[in-house]
């Protein structure tokens, strides 16, 4: 009897203990897992569409051009002059202008200016061979070379290229070239340093 008292005590407290299991798992659960929302995207970041790294541009491509900045009057040349020059020197590496209807494919900005260099040279007088001054004896004798400066007068040009299309530069370079006081010969200066910085177009 005692047996069996003790076995329905042993169910009871069986039946209690499931069913204080039973309402834990159906109170609410304090950890309840929670996303907070992602922050807004920065302000100033550009986004770039396309493949990467971008593809290099082709210059072959590239085979018209008109003015975006013409170049002002300069040292005694108008600015004619300068366009002419310019322009011949464009041509001698495959770039045209374009007709006045026609979309060009490159657009120039050009500027030309006179500027002042200080050169330095030294005047090397060598050896002599004989007596030296003062009654030295004989041998070879010579002075150290003599530094001089001068100023002279120098045409700088600088080039830039951009897309007509995306308005992006693709190119641009700086030249000098030494001038004179002369018109003619200020000129060929100026074709000296237009073709001296296209050397290197198409870059690659």
């Amino acid at each position: 009897m005692l047996r069996t008292h003790l076995s329905s005590k042993q169910r009871s407290l069986g039946l209690l203990a499931c069913a204080a299991l039973l309402t834990a798992c159906q109170s609410n659960n304090p950890y309840q897992a929670q996303s907070a929302p992602l922050p807004a995207e920065p302000q100033g970041i550009q986004r770039i569409d396309g493949p990467y790294p971008a593809a290099p541009l082709s210059f072959s491509s590239y085979r018209s051009w008109s003015w975006q900045v013409r170049p002002a009057a300069t040292a005694s040349l108008s600015s004619e002059e300068i366009q002419a020059i310019i322009a011949d020197a464009l041509e001698q590496h495959g770039l045209r202008p374009s007709g006045e209807q026609a979309q060009p494919d490159l657009k120039l900005k050009a500027s030309v200016r006179q500027e002042k260099r200080v050169r330095q040279v030294y005047d090397d007088y060598g050896t002599y061979y004989g007596q030296g001054r003062y009654d030295r004896d004989y041998g070879a004798w010579g002075r150290a070379p003599v530094a001089r400066n001068y100023e002279e007068n120098v045409l700088v040009i600088y080039l830039e290229l951009l897309d007509a299309h995306s308005g992006q530069s693709v190119w641009s370079n700086q030249a000098e070239a030494r001038s004179s006081d002369k018109s003619m010969e200020r000129q060929e200066a100026l074709r000296d340093a237009a073709r001296q910085a296209l050397a290197d177009y198409p870059p690659g």
